[in-house]
């Protein structure tokens, strides 16, 4: 009974800062500070699900008292035997409920809820890499699709004979951080190049990076410090391709808060005809780039805290193997194994995100002792 005791005792606590911001967001002065309101009303949604699963859990447990004193003091044999029927069917249910609470006592990342930046770029392996940079772009513009998420392309480096040297996009949606970040790191192909001639197997690689969109008010930017200039999109045949310059190119003096030092940042983005559309999306780039840089400390604690090995934030880590002769992929921080290698490409990660998500949840209760 004790451990039920120390789940109810971290949950009372809760309620009563559940009731606390409850109240803070409807308070006028609350709303008009929007970092503030946007931090409440998200942990007033959090602790809303752990409140509910809060009186699941009482409700079981006052089941199960009861019909444990039904059984110890009631003769009746038809009363009995609903005592007995209730019993086993909250035992069975109360483990679920338990590790469901202890789990989301688990500090989160505050991250996960944002949208991402996301940069895909060959490694080594030369036209080979850049084609597989092409495959893994496609495979999560697929995996997105299927989540209902949205994708935009921002900057793009073709490959001399197909895919990506490089290519940056930004994906928005509900959660998204939190289920791509898993992603960052090396991802390396066994398999004969379609550019191979002799049919011998290479290795190739790619580095994948997840970065969390910084929102408006986390990054300041002095936007009268931005050097603009604009010029003509190049790109495949039409009426308006050379005649307007649609491409933007900003260049920002930014000091680097852990060296002192200024550094110019140049961004360019070219993905639409239309100029203030570029200039905002280079505008966001710019916000998450000052954002990734000055929190690359933060993301270097909480790693080094949690000590895991499933989202260190290290891009250097070689996390991934797609081993096409055996038609398998294998990540190798869990060990996982699928061997559906085109359906794997082909979008379906979400086991392998799954996996990824409890090795690391199981990580995160371990040390939180729960």
């Amino acid at each position: 009974m004790a451990d039920n005791n120390t789940i109810l005792e971290k949950l009372e606590g809760l309620e009563n800062r559940y009731e606390e911001v409850s109240t803070l967001i409807t308070d006028p002065a609350v709303i008009a500070d929007q970092e503030r309101y946007v931090k409440l009303t998200r942990e007033y949604k959090e602790l809303g699900g752990i409140m509910a699963a809060k009186k699941r859990y009482v409700r079981c447990l006052d089941a199960i008292a009861e019909a444990k004193d039904i059984l110890a003091n009631e003769s009746d044999a038809e009363m009995r035997e609903m005592a007995r029927d209730e019993l086993a069917v909250n035992e069975e249910a109360r483990p679920g409920i338990e590790e469901e609470i202890k789990l989301s006592l688990v500090p989160k990342d505050p991250e996960d809820a944002k949208n991402v930046q996301m940069e895909i770029r060959a490694g080594t392996g030369g036209d080979e890499a850049a084609l597989f940079a092409g495959d893994l772009f496609q495979m999560y513009k697929k995996f997105c699709d299927s989540k209902g998420w949205n994708i935009s392309v921002t900057s793009v480096s073709e490959g001399a004979v197909g895919g990506y040297k490089e290519i940056d996009f930004a994906v928005s949606g509900d959660g998204v951080y939190g289920v791509l970040k898993y992603e960052s790191g090396v991802h390396r192909v066994q398999r004969v190049p379609a550019t191979e001639t002799q049919g011998r197997m290479h290795t190739s690689a790619a580095t994948v990076a997840v970065l969390p969109e910084a929102d408006r008010f986390e990054v300041n930017i002095n936007e009268g410090d931005i050097k603009w200039d604009t010029f003509r999109s190049s790109g495949a045949g039409g009426q308006n391709v050379n005649k307007v310059e649609s491409g933007v190119r900003l260049r920002y003096p930014w000091k680097n808060p852990n060296t002192g030092e200024t550094e110019e940042i140049l961004i360019e983005c070219t993905e639409t005809r239309d100029q203030p559309k570029n200039k905002e999306r280079a505008l966001s780039r710019l916000r998450t780039f000052i954002y990734d840089r000055e929190h690359q400390k933060y993301i270097d604690d909480i790693a080094s805290r949690r000590k895991t090995l499933v989202s260190t934030g290290d891009r250097s880590a070689k996390i991934r193997t797609y081993n096409f002769p055996q038609g398998r992929v294998t990540d190798h921080r869990i060990g996982y194994t699928t061997h559906d290698l085109q359906g794997f490409l082909g979008g379906d990660i979400q086991a392998m995100i799954d996996a990824l998500t409890v090795a690391e949840n199981a990580e995160r209760m371990k040390e939180s002792e729960l």
